[in-house]
């Protein structure tokens, strides 16, 4: 069975470097070698005697993630999915596994508590977010080791990676106004919702820097579910005078969007012709969509990365200094979804 003494002969490094990469105590060893090292451990079929190694250290090498809760309305979470397993790979990359668990959706502390209390985990990773969130609050007052996917309280001082909302709905608005539109309508969440006022504030700020009105009958609010995409456009179409509806619509997540296409089938309204349609969040299947969906990806394989990267330095007691909080741009993915306003 290969040993230590193996993964530092293939790698060419010490045994101390092998030691310091596999316990990820890397704040000397360079990417270079962490890769190496890493390279001839699977290389050579390494298998680090992961009970005795989590004995001295007092450590089980568990990291607590709670799996989402299952919508109400049937439709799962595409974005925590897909950021789900970028985070498994992340934590087995740093020698870390995912512990999983659920909680109930009203008091999620208890199972928190008992994971604390018994040391079946090394810290968490918690997503989902928002003002007021129980679980920032207790982990921060239990000072738990802890990274977040999503932002909480201002004051509240922890941890966080984010994907910066305002930013991508502003450069998705200003793609509008570029191609001509000027009455562009919001379908947003309730205000309730932190991640979702990051994206409305993105909307405004882009309508405001173009010089353009910030017209409250044009912006929709509701859950995120498809039926909020059926009633907004339902609204704009039937409710409002021709001159009134908008040539865009800009939906916050792209379950929203989907509403507006169907319904748009339904009252005679082809996208991408009679009005612009951007979504949120390039779910699977949206570039097959008719017509293909324009909207903002989220980089989720590098939120995984930071989160871990935070939590492995939060572990190794390893300074954060200003690199605590990291926001992270989308990407805008144009497509037939979106173009010049009608003529007629």
């Amino acid at each position: 069975m290969p040993t230590i003494k193996d993964v530092a002969k293939e790698a060419g490094v010490s045994i101390a470097t092998v030691s310091y990469v596999l316990n990820n105590k890397t704040n000397s060893v360079s990417e270079e070698t962490r890769i190496e090292v890493w390279r001839a451990v699977e290389k050579i079929g390494y298998m680090p005697n992961v009970t005795a190694r989590n004995l001295r250290s007092s450590r089980s090498r568990l990291i607590g993630y709670a799996w989402h809760e299952r919508p109400r309305n049937g439709y799962m979470n595409a974005v925590l999915d897909h950021f789900t397993y970028s985070l498994a790979q992340a934590a087995e990359h740093a020698g870390y596994h995912l512990l999983t668990f659920t909680y109930p959706h009203q008091d999620p502390i208890p199972v928190y508590d008992e994971l604390i209390r018994t040391s079946r985990v090394d810290a968490f990773v918690i997503a989902s977010t928002n003002e007021d969130d129980p679980r920032v609050r207790y982990l921060l007052d239990k000072a738990f080791p802890f990274v977040s996917f999503g932002r909480a309280n201002p004051e509240w001082d922890f941890p966080w990676v984010d994907v910066d909302g305002e930013a991508g709905v502003h450069q998705a608005v200003d793609a509008l106004i570029e191609l001509g539109h000027r009455r562009i309508a919001l379908i947003a969440w309730d205000q309730h919702s932190l991640t979702g006022n990051f994206r409305s504030d993105g909307y405004m700020n882009a309508m405001r820097a173009a010089g353009l009105p910030v017209d409250e009958t044009l912006i929709w609010r509701g859950e995120n579910q498809e039926q909020s995409g059926h009633d907004a456009l339902r609204h704009f179409w039937t409710v409002m005078p021709p001159e009134q509806r908008p040539t865009a619509i800009c939906a916050i997540s792209d379950l929203i969007a989907v509403g507006v296409i169907n319904e748009a089938e339904q009252l005679g309204v082809t996208i991408g012709r009679d009005v612009s349609l951007i979504g949120f969040d390039n779910a699977p299947l949206t570039q097959y969509l008719h017509p293909p969906l324009a909207t903002l990806e989220q980089p989720l394989e590098a939120i995984g990365v930071q989160v871990i990267a935070l939590l492995c330095d939060l572990l190794n007691k390893t300074p954060l200094d200003d690199q605590r909080h990291r926001l992270l741009p989308p990407r805008f993915i144009p497509r037939a979804s979106i173009a010049a306003p009608p003529t007629d």
